[in-house]
């Protein structure tokens, strides 16, 4: 396990939710009824969302696609993703959160596994989304693009 990224996750109906989107998780360990730790191989793409909020309401709603690292990359750290991982898209703000998961799951519509998207696309999501801005869909034929690019290019 000491090769894997670890995610922390919490989820407290209405308080905390820590979740993950989407992502192949290489394990899992719960810890008790309200928190667990998710494992990912490094290179994987996952989509990590943490939302919390108070007796006034939403206090923080961030998203964030990371790529797992392997042992000693470098990499970027944020809370609750050990050691860290290479940011691909960061998102702060509830009503962006929620275009960003509507985005995600037009994709997901389309048949087209989210780890497996171009990681340039979520950075192109990220740009556009900072700018208030909608991004480009991400459809099928740009997606078999992408897949041919991979094959050729190391």
């Amino acid at each position: 396990m000491a090769d894997l990224t670890r995610v922390e996750l919490t989820w407290i109906e209405g308080r905390t939710e820590y979740w993950i989107r989407f992502g192949q998780k290489a394990g899992s360990q719960i810890l008790d009824n309200n928190r667990r730790h998710v494992f990912f191989l490094p290179g994987t793409i996952f989509a990590f969302v943490r939302w919390a909020a108070n007796d006034f309401g939403t206090i923080t709603s961030r998203l964030h696609i990371l790529r797992a690292v392997a042992p000693g990359a470098p990499c970027q750290t944020l809370p609750c993703v050990h050691p860290g991982g290479e940011i691909l898209l960061k998102i702060d703000g509830w009503p962006k959160v929620e275009a960003v998961l509507r985005h995600i799951d037009g994709i997901e519509a389309g048949g087209i596994d989210l780890a497996e998207v171009d990681s340039d696309h979520w950075r192109h999501v990220g740009h556009w989304m900072s700018a208030s801005e909608a991004p480009r869909p991400y459809t099928v034929a740009r997606h078999r693009a992408w897949l041919r690019r991979r094959e050729i290019a190391p």
